[in-house]
């Protein structure tokens, strides 16, 4: 009776730390694209979100966490059953033309979005004391060998050690001091108004949260991972731990700017300024903190959104991509990457650049484009031909398809609002 218990104890043990092997084999891509989504833009939006409005605009995490996780799911899927990018499904369902207009849009904000990144390494290095012409530079320099010298195994365990330096996020909001009555309020009490600066800043919020370059990145990571359907539990589990992350950092990032710069009337414009903003009222170690975190966060994502860029545009037109293939093998990949990088940081390098437009609108066209990203990925994820048995449930559906029209009727809003308050004048 001992002998065979302890038998099975053995055996139960063994195979929990299998599975736990197993899961830490294929724990990446969906932390990496969720953790990235923590971009300079996202901790801009977010840090101009909490200080403007307060605690007011938390309740928008829900809905985006709810979509966010529906979406990845969906995105992990089709990689894992089909074994292709996101980009290259487009192609051969749509045709070259759709992709092509859908590409020029999205091309356009990633080089947005990549410009931003390194305006955050300028501002998060200037707290430090570090002048924007020696810190993008070397950035630059630094994430370029990181991709082209380095193979995919590599670079990763560098993305997850970057994902936990996040979580810096946590400690500053907490030194903040916050009204968690208040924090409960604008967490479970939505509101909506139908100003251009209310519903640009929640457009801004979900198109950080949910931005169309993370569904390109996160296919081609799990097709590059070469993950199978048996291992899709792990995949599951990988995504819903990259959701969660991506919730947790924004949520903190709000909130240590409501419970500091909001209440006392702090104007920013970028992450930077609420970094510096922090220190008279949360102390040097939490504006430090909060340096650091936007530090980690830009060069993270001015490595992961070219990448992505240059991963879908190779992968819709039918070039080599892949950090794990050489120069000479996938040359038009490295190129692409290479031209995203250097452009990003000539505009971030000009003297009075526009950083703030930039950053906010950049937001705001992921948003825009989602929509056409999304009916893309749903009419393609329900299709029997391409998924056989993994097709979407009702669930999955009702969210996808309810938030191509929520995204869409608030892009309507947000164009007609400055019309309407016109002709009131």
């Amino acid at each position: 009776m001992n002998g065979n218990g302890n038998g099975n104890e053995k055996l139960i043990k063994r195979t929990f730390w299998q599975t736990i092997l197993v899961f830490a084999a294929i724990l990446g891509p969906g932390i990496v694209t969720g953790s990235v989504d923590n971009d300079a833009g996202g901790i801009t939006t977010y840090s101009v979100a909490g200080a403007i409005y307060g605690y007011r605009l938390l309740w928008t995490l829900i809905p985006s966490f709810i979509i966010l996780a529906v979406v990845q799911e969906m995105n992990a899927r089709m990689g894992v059953v089909t074994g292709k990018g996101l980009a290259d499904l487009i192609r051969e369902n749509f045709g070259v033309r759709i992709t092509f207009f859908i590409f020029l849009g999205l091309i356009t904000a990633d080089i947005g979005n990549t410009a931003t990144e390194f305006a955050g390494v300028a501002g998060s290095m200037a707290i430090f004391g570090i002048n924007k012409y020696i810190s993008v530079p070397i950035a630059g320099i630094a994430v370029w060998v990181l991709v082209v010298k380095g193979n995919y195994k590599t670079t990763e365990r560098i993305f997850l050690l970057f994902s936990f330096c996040l979580l810096s996020y946590i400690v500053s909001a907490i030194l903040a001091k916050p009204d968690w009555s208040q924090v409960a309020g604008g967490l479970m009490k939505p509101a909506m108004h139908l100003n251009k600066e209310y519903l640009t800043m929640v457009l801004g919020i979900v198109g950080t949260t949910v931005a169309p370059w993370m569904q390109f990145y996160m296919q081609s990571a799990v097709m590059e991972k070469g993950l199978k359907i048996e291992e899709y539990k792990f995949v599951l589990w990988d995504v819903i731990i990259g959701c969660v992350a991506t919730i947790v950092v924004a949520f903190f990032i709000i909130i240590a700017c409501a419970a500091t710069l909001h209440v006392n009337g702090i104007v920013i414009n970028e992450a930077k300024d609420a970094a510096i903003s922090l220190k008279p009222f949360a102390g040097a170690f939490a504006s430090e903190l909060f340096a650091f975190g936007l530090f980690v966060a830009s060069i993270f994502s001015a490595t992961i959104l070219p990448l992505a860029t240059a991963f879908y545009v190779c992968e819709a037109f039918g070039f080599e991509a892949g950090i794990n293939k050489k120069l000479a093998e996938a040359p038009q990949f490295y190129i692409l990457f290479t031209s995203i990088m250097v452009i990003s940081m000539f505009i971030i390098l000009l003297p009075n650049a526009p950083l703030i437009a930039i950053t906010i609108w950049t937001q705001v066209l992921n948003a825009v484009l989602l929509p056409a990203v999304l009916i893309s990925m749903i009419l393609m994820v329900n299709n029997k031909r391409i998924m056989g048995k993994y097709v979407n449930n009702r669930f999955q559906n009702i969210i996808g398809w309810s938030t191509v029209v929520i995204l869409i009727t608030l892009t309507i809003m947000l164009i007609v609002s400055p019309l309407l308050s016109s002709l009131h004048k």
